[in-house]
């Protein structure tokens, strides 16, 4: 072997990562918290008067109209905890109504209020250019890649 390529072989070796070793910037969950970070941040920019989470459980009782507290979490995947604190905040704002069941009493069925309604319509544009802005930095087929790779992951 010559010097030269002795010294590429060495280089090449170098830049192997050891499997002892653990970067946290390589790592999936840190790199999806930082992806995360950034969209909340462009979401609060945009939006600020809801939460993330306030505005998944409007846009899908936009899509599905009135469903259980409990179905809507698993629709937009809440716990039971979580979705009732989201619903509670929303219905204090006059954005979602409470009912019973008609057969059911112990289930509380969830609905948009006409003030939700016209709230949610107005946001989902807004909605549609926050997620163009997070995934500003990939071309169109990266983009459609990404999101089908994230969605096999969820």
């Amino acid at each position: 072997m010559s010097g030269a390529e002795d010294v590429k072989l060495k280089l090449v070796e170098a830049e192997e990562p050891d499997e002892h070793d653990y970067r946290l910037q390589e790592q999936v969950g840190f790199i999806l918290r930082k992806a995360h970070q950034r969209h909340v941040s462009i979401f609060a920019a945009h939006i600020a008067d809801l939460t993330p989470p306030q505005f998944a459980a409007l846009a899908k009782l936009h899509d599905v109209g009135e469903t259980s507290q409990n179905q809507l979490g698993s629709l937009i995947a809440m716990d039971a905890a979580t979705v009732k604190g989201v619903i509670d905040r929303l219905k204090a704002r006059g954005l979602v109504e409470l009912s019973k069941h008609e057969v059911d009493k112990r289930r509380l069925l969830v609905n948009l209020t006409a003030e939700g309604r016209k709230a949610v319509e107005r946001l989902i544009p807004i909605a549609r250019d926050i997620t163009q802005e997070t995934l500003a930095p990939l071309s169109a087929k990266e983009a459609a890649i990404f999101m089908r790779l994230l969605a096999k992951l969820a």
